[in-house]
């Protein structure tokens, strides 16, 4: 009887079994980690819904570091039609790894800037923070904070050549409809008489009206053809708007002062990174010449399209607010407290016209604001580049109106807060 014999490469047998375990950990490893990084986002959304009650400044983070291409392609996996002929989609490994180390980190590995952005003030931007909503829960818009446009960084201030300072280039005069309000405006007259009189602070200065950005400007009142980042003008800008709210609080009797100078044609060696430098020495100037200062106000305009800073009520166009507290200062709380109280009084008044209260985080470069200066410190922004200044000087009435019901309810209840000025 023959018998057939066969023989077993165990080696080779074993290869494959240490093959299949190795690809079992690989794919082990590779599960676990994804079901921790959804868990990990489950978590911090999580908390983000208890602490903030809203995901907008996440979504705004995933959504700022998506690219176009990469929506598309992401589009394009579903419908067949979108995609394109690019020979690197925006799922190659190499976009892929930038786009996940980004929205981790924020950090750009294709724009080594944000690597030191935190580090070096004005590279980076301010995070806004929504801390408080209006009435109807409107917060839809975000704060949008962009510096000029390099081609008018110098707003008429430095000359390219080194030689000083140049004029800024002629702009078209604003609109008969919207004329900006007198330089030294006066209280007008009631047209009702009055039985009793009005009261009034008299010769005591109140309330702090200043701009850090003085030349922010609108682009209605500009010459054609500008972009926002290039809004900005040496004489039709937001200090028209200061002017109007302090027009307003002199006819209601409250005694204000307006400080508006222009720090790219006074301050030496200008950079518009140093803004709140800058103006923090013109607040200091004004509590030593006004110790009766309780209020203070920041006016600026946003950077936002105008659907984020606008709104329409019973057929007029008003310029929307923003309401931004610095939580650099470490009595933030006191100012979101002062900056609530004017909020929620706009919007029972006029329903829509606030984008809410805004923080600027802790890690921000500029996240302060001058408001460790007092505790009644607010920066506002009314409008932005698209609104005109008719609907900043409705806006305006509209504050002024609020801040001087605020006022005067506090002096009856005794109640009047004192500035507190930092050392």
């Amino acid at each position: 009887m023959k018998w057939s014999a066969f023989t077993i490469d165990v080696g080779k047998i074993r290869k494959t079994i240490r093959t299949a375990g190795y690809a079992t950990k690989l794919f082990g490893i590779i599960f676990f980690t994804t079901f921790m990084f959804f868990v990990g986002i489950g978590i911090i959304g999580y908390v983000q819904a208890k602490v903030n009650a809203s995901p907008i400044s996440s979504m705004r983070g995933v959504a700022a570091s998506v690219s176009s291409d990469f929506f598309m392609d992401m589009l394009s996996l579903e419908v067949p039609h979108l995609r394109n002929e690019r020979s690197e989609t925006a799922f190659s490994q190499q976009n892929v790894i930038g786009f996940v180390f980004r929205m981790l980190t924020d950090i750009n590995l294709r724009d080594p800037k944000t690597m030191l952005a935190r580090e070096v003030p004005g590279l980076g931007r301010d995070n806004a923070v929504l801390l408080r909503k209006g009435p109807n829960g409107n917060s839809a818009y975000s704060p949008e904070d962009y510096p000029p446009a390099k081609a008018a960084e110098g707003m008429g201030g430095k000359d390219p050549s080194g030689g000083g300072t140049t004029p800024a280039p002629a702009v078209d005069s604003p609109a008969p409809s919207t004329p900006p309000p007198s330089a030294s405006p006066q209280p007008s007259p009631s047209s009702t008489p009055d039985t009793q009189a009005k009261p009034t602070t008299g010769n005591r200065k109140v309330v702090l009206i200043y701009h850090s950005h003085n030349r922010e400007s609108f682009l209605p009142h500009l010459k054609p053809g500008l972009e926002p980042s290039e809004a900005y003008d040496p004489e039709t800008n937001v200090t028209l708007v200061g002017k109007r709210l302090q027009k307003k609080l002199n006819e209601l009797g409250i005694g204000s002062v307006n400080y508006s100078p222009d720090y790219a044609a006074t301050e030496k060696g200008y950079n518009f990174n140093y803004s709140y430098k800058y103006s923090q020495k013109t607040v200091k100037e004004a509590f030593a010449a006004n110790p009766d200062i309780q209020f203070v106000f920041d006016l600026h305009r946003d950077s936002g399209s105008r659907k984020a800073t606008t709104v329409t009520i019973d057929g007029k166009d008003y310029a929307r607010t923003f309401f931004i507290i610095g939580q650099k200062n470490p009595n933030w709380k006191q100012n979101e407290k002062f900056a609530a109280a004017i909020h929620e009084k706009l919007e029972q008044k006029l329903p829509g016209i606030s984008n809410g209260i805004w923080g600027k985080t802790l890690h921000d470069g500029q996240a302060e604001y001058n408001q460790s200066l007092s505790p009644n410190s607010v920066l506002i922004e009314i409008g932005g580049p698209y609104n005109t200044l008719e609907e900043c000087y409705r806006t305006a009435d509209e504050l002024g109106q609020i801040i001087s019901e605020l006022y005067w309810d506090a002096q009856k209840t005794n109640a009047a807060p004192q500035t507190a000025m930092a050392k």
